[in-house]
């Protein structure tokens, strides 16, 4: 989630866990401790030229379960023993409020799509919820106005119950944007099992800023099919498009660490293509069909065969428009057809 989200939720646990007289101090520490997590980035930008380890490696170490609660008690015990007079008046109180606010961080990191390693070193595939966009207001709107609340009026009863309050409310979206997967899980399965794609690999996940506009994204042997959803307006079958992708390329360069990378982290939710002799990969999770966030330079035709070469990402990968439009007529009618539909 966006950093201010993540702010507002540590600032808001331990400003409701710790005694009111601390309220001040409670929300400025939880802000730091509900970012910290994220600061990993910074040390993958010094350490690492390779932009597929920077984005596979992100929300991995610092995203830990075990480790951030380890990390989290390490922290209580050195305020304890050699800080001020707060955590020692009310240790057990600290260290619940310090310990949840590092670990709510990843956990609610993977109720998007990019995918969060919980329970980094053991292995797996990230977890991806795919249940809320990277920002959405209807989530963080309830935790933010509590803690403006708790600054601003740091003693009163009050506002004890607006943090409660509002960490309920922002559970409770949480809950909600399960239940809507679930309704557009229902919609798609339905949809694809006469095609015969009721088992294929597919995700589902809500357009920006909404719960209730989703994308689901299908996975197949000559490229992937995408629907949309609109739980407001849409009745009967769910219906999708096809889009090729170079599947051939893709499996002829199964072997090349880069594409074995990807592949392990987004579940082999890829486009590939071919251009100039490059093999060049998308992620589906992010972005809209033709524009991926994530775009990566992964290996070179030569020799008769795909040779890895280091890995560049692309910023912004435009592929050729059929319509010939130019890049702002497609983000301008992106916005309108997504204004619609919602």
């Amino acid at each position: 989630m966006d950093s201010l989200t993540q702010i507002v939720l540590g600032g808001a646990l331990v400003a409701a866990i710790v005694p009111a007289s601390e309220r001040r101090a409670a929300l400025l520490a939880g802000a730091a401790l509900g970012t910290l997590p994220d600061l990993d980035g910074l040390p993958l930008i010094w350490l690492a030229d390779n932009p597929v380890i920077q984005m596979t490696a992100h929300r991995s170490i610092s995203h830990s379960l075990p480790l951030l609660a380890l990390f989290g008690s390490l922290i209580t015990w050195l305020f304890w023993r050699f800080g001020n007079g707060r955590v020692k008046a009310h240790p057990w109180r600290w260290w619940i409020a310090i310990v949840l606010a590092l670990v709510t961080h990843p956990v609610l990191d993977a109720f998007t799509v990019y995918g969060t390693q919980l329970f980094w070193p053991f292995g797996g595939h990230p977890v991806m919820w795919s249940s809320v966009f990277v920002i959405d207001p209807l989530y963080t709107l309830w935790l933010l106005i509590a803690c403006l609340m708790a600054w601003w009026c740091s003693k009163r009863i009050l506002v004890q119950r607006m943090l409660v309050g509002g960490l309920l409310l922002s559970s409770a979206y949480l809950g909600w944007s399960l239940m809507a997967k679930y309704q557009v899980e229902q919609a798609a399965e339905q949809a694809l099992r006469p095609m015969g794609l009721a088992e294929a690999p597919r995700f589902s996940v809500p357009l920006p800023l909404s719960t209730l506009l989703w994308r689901v994204v299908v996975m197949r042997e000559d490229g992937y099919l995408i629907g949309d959803r609109s739980l407001l307006s849409d009745k009967g079958a769910m219906r999708f498009t096809h889009y090729p992708s170079d599947t051939a390329a893709l499996r002829a360069a199964a072997d090349i660490p880069a594409v074995r990378e990807l592949n392990w982290f987004n579940r082999g939710f890829m486009r590939a293509r071919v251009e100039n002799g490059e093999l060049v990969l998308s992620d589906l999770r992010m972005g809209l069909e033709p524009n991926y966030n994530f775009n990566f330079v992964v290996a070179r035709w030569q020799d008769g065969h795909w040779q890895a070469t280091v890995p560049r990402r692309l910023l912004l990968d435009w592929p050729p428009d059929p319509e010939g439009r130019t890049r702002s007529e497609r983000i301008k009618a992106a916005a309108r057809y997504l204004w619609q539909r919602l």
